[in-house]
């Protein structure tokens, strides 16, 4: 029976496994979006027609975490990634909810050095309330994964050194003592990544984090996303998904 040079134990180091990127939606905010220059509002509404989009073909939303896993199993290919950013109020009240009822699980990525107060970052469009540690501690309690987006939401690239490691490593720690439970992941503000601080993140001791675009930096500290806004009804997201599947670059590990 011929044996395949794959099957053989040769001594040499094997090449990291390369996949295809998986499918991580990025959300923000949920709820009025009359007043939204930013674009980061779904209305309940647009959210629960994407849920029962995904759901109608054979998709289930879940963690980056569980996804990770499933995908590390050889398995998944049926998850999509959800992530939630900047930990606004109205992930408790309007999301939450419709993950529930459609069956999804998601990832909350949340800024500890701003509980309780707003998205003071956007100089633009309406003040929109961020969650308290009550509201962070009630989510993870309800099954969504906790994440950080750093301590107060700055662009890392830059950020001197003392800054980076705040908002990286600090911010991780404080999370991890207000849920009781260990944050596995993190999210670039704004999406703006250079190597330096990816290997902060790294070194910090993240599992995995999320970016947009990350171009050459693409692996499991730098996955890409596809933004989902109110515009996007079922065919635009079939478009995104394929688009998606085409243009990533494939990701080492997975």
């Amino acid at each position: 029976m011929a044996v395949s040079a794959d099957s053989l134990d040769t001594g040499r180091p094997r090449a990291p496994r390369r996949g295809p990127a998986p499918w991580v939606a990025m959300y923000h905010s949920v709820g009025d979006c009359s007043d939204d220059p930013y674009r980061i509002t779904v209305t309940p509404g647009r959210l629960a027609s994407q849920l029962a989009w995904l759901r109608r073909r054979g998709l289930r939303g879940v963690s980056v975490t569980e996804l990770l896993a499933a995908r590390a199993r050889g398995e998944g290919h049926d998850l999509v990634g959800l992530t939630f950013d900047d930990g606004y109020a109205d992930f408790v009240t309007d999301a939450l909810p419709l993950l529930h009822r459609w069956g999804c699980g998601a990832t909350l990525f949340v800024l500890p050095g701003r509980l309780g107060g707003d998205n003071a970052w956007d100089p633009l469009g309406p003040r929109k309330p961020l969650l308290t540690g009550d509201g962070i501690r009630r989510a993870a309690a309800e099954g969504v994964e906790i994440g950080s987006h750093g301590l107060t939401h700055v662009d890392l690239t830059k950020a001197d050194d003392h800054t980076l490691r705040a908002e990286v490593a600090e911010s991780r720690a404080q999370l991890e003592e207000l849920t009781g439970a260990p944050v596995e992941g993190f999210c670039y503000p704004y999406g703006t990544i250079d190597a330096r601080a990816v290997e902060a993140v790294r070194e910090a001791g993240y599992t995995y984090a999320c970016a947009i675009d990350p171009g050459p930096l693409t692996g499991p500290h730098a996955l890409p996303r596809v933004y989902v806004g109110q515009d996007d009804t079922a065919w635009r997201l079939h478009l995104k998904h394929w688009l998606h599947r085409l243009r990533r670059r494939p990701v080492e590990g997975l």
